[in-house]
């Protein structure tokens, strides 16, 4: 990844354009908008390379685009390293996603029955949090494939390589963060929550603690080793994380005015930059991208967000991880401007809902095509449970597969004694599923011939 090229400097635009064109100095910040014609939120690395509108040259363009956006930017009371604040603006592309997200992520909305029913919440919650857990993984590194990583959780199975521990320790981070997704923020959890990012990944010496002075954190590309981002002195940080805490701590009903002004500021924009600032300071010798996604999560489900608990955004930035990156340095090096963050990530989580209703779509046509092959056999029909209808849904397409207890237990978060009767059932009682034993473990394995059973031959 490439360094952005920085835009020109407003002031340096603003007495050229004055001295030399006090008529177009008015045209240009009278007729400005924040956006491009195709309604982007652009930075000067790629307006550069654009036509500019009739009349403008490339550098006048972003005068007057700047000129706009600097009426809409809000301060908030964290500051860059140079001790400049972060400022935002909430153009009309921002505030049609914050709209959308206010509709159908929080509050009591009408939502897909698979994760609004009893029954089968826990099942894609489950399935949230490890596929969360496997991707955000992954961003940082972690190799494992997510069959592998999905049967490690599910079976209970000890991390077998640093990989698997990575995406185990991401899992238990994230239910931790449902646990305290009522409480107030504070270093303390912040520290407890890394731990558990980095447990048996990192020296014991650096888990859970600042780094240091003589901790030398950089974000390089890997492919260059440009030094693309130099986080605040370890001195800082203890200031820092303590300011970072009181800002997250802000909001909703609580209290829902920033510290340095009056003005509102949405609870998705807080925890957006919650997620930023986190991975702008680098607090810790790595894991610092985990734990600002997983505080994003955290700052979601305190304000009501609760869809959020079952989409992984680290699916969607995975699938193009750049653009990510870029979204850091495009604020970086536009004088602190977090709305590139925001617009950035915005999309990225309407991308993420948008994924979980396909899949639950996908899901529970799966589960209704079952359903009716049971039809046609009396003795059968209306006899399984949604858990027995997936697993025989998954069982249709992969015989020979063996499903264990345990296994059928964590991947729907239900006691060992339902997880054991529902297979028992299925293999003793109705016979869609033989039972073996190996040692004191009872396995229950898909037959070949099940499509036959179901139709009671």
């Amino acid at each position: 990844m490439k360094m952005p090229v920085s835009p020109p400097d407003f002031w340096v635009l603003f007495r050229s354009i004055t001295e030399n064109n006090p008529e177009a100095f008015l045209r240009l910040t009278e007729d400005s908008s924040p956006l491009d014609q195709k309604a982007r939120y652009l930075h000067w690395d790629k307006l550069r390379h654009l036509t500019p509108p009739k009349g403008l040259t490339s550098e006048t363009w972003w005068f007057s685009i700047k000129s706009a956006r600097r009426n809409l930017y809000q301060s908030l009371p964290l500051q860059a390293k140079q001790g400049t604040p972060f400022k935002f603006a909430v153009p009309d592309l921002v505030l049609r996603e914050l709209h959308w997200l206010d509709r159908y992520a929080a509050g009591n909305i009408q939502s897909s029955d698979a994760i609004t029913n009893t029954q089968t919440r826990n099942t894609y919650l489950i399935r949230s949090l490890i596929e969360e857990a496997i991707n955000s993984s992954q961003l940082e590194g972690a190799s494992t494939t997510r069959n592998v990583a999905r049967e490690m959780i599910r079976q209970d199975r000890a991390p077998m390589d640093k990989s698997e521990q990575m995406i185990l320790n991401n899992y238990h981070a994230m239910q931790f963060v449902r646990e305290i997704k009522d409480e107030a923020l504070t270093p303390s959890i912040v520290f407890e929550l890394h731990r558990r990012l980095t447990l048996n990944t990192l020296d014991e010496s650096s888990i859970g603690r600042f780094r240091t002075a003589s901790d030398k954190v950089y974000v390089v590309d890997n492919a260059t080793q440009e030094y693309l981002h130099t986080p605040p002195p370890a001195e800082l940080l203890e200031e820092r994380m303590q300011v970072l805490c009181d800002f997250a701590n802000q909001g909703g009903e609580r209290d829902s005015r920033t510290e340095l002004s009056n003005e509102f500021l949405h609870p998705v924009i807080r925890a957006i930059t919650l997620h930023f600032m986190l991975a702008y300071d680098h607090p810790f010798v790595d894991g610092n991208g985990r734990a600002a996604r997983a505080l994003f999560y955290w700052a979601m489900a305190r304000e009501g967000y609760w869809l959020m608990e079952f989409v992984s955004i680290s699916r969607i930035i995975k699938k193009a991880s750049a653009q990510y990156g870029k979204a850091f340095l495009h604020t970086e090096t536009d004088e602190n401007d977090l709305t590139y963050f925001l617009i950035h990530q915005l999309e990225v989580i309407h991308q993420a809902v948008d994924a979980l209703h396909e899949f639950l779509d996908q899901k529970m046509q799966g589960v209704h095509e079952a359903e009716r092959m049971l039809m046609v056999n009396p003795k059968l029909s209306g006899k399984l449970n949604f858990r027995q209808l997936a697993l025989l849904r998954h069982a249709l397409k992969h015989p020979r597969f063996s499903y264990v207890v345990q296994e059928h237990q964590r991947s729907h978060g239900i006691s060992y004694d339902v997880a054991r009767k529902d297979l028992l059932e299925m293999a003793d009682k109705l016979k869609l599923l033989v039972k073996t034993k190996e040692g004191k473990r009872y396995y229950f394995v898909a037959p070949n011939d099940l499509e036959q059973r179901i139709a009671g031959a």
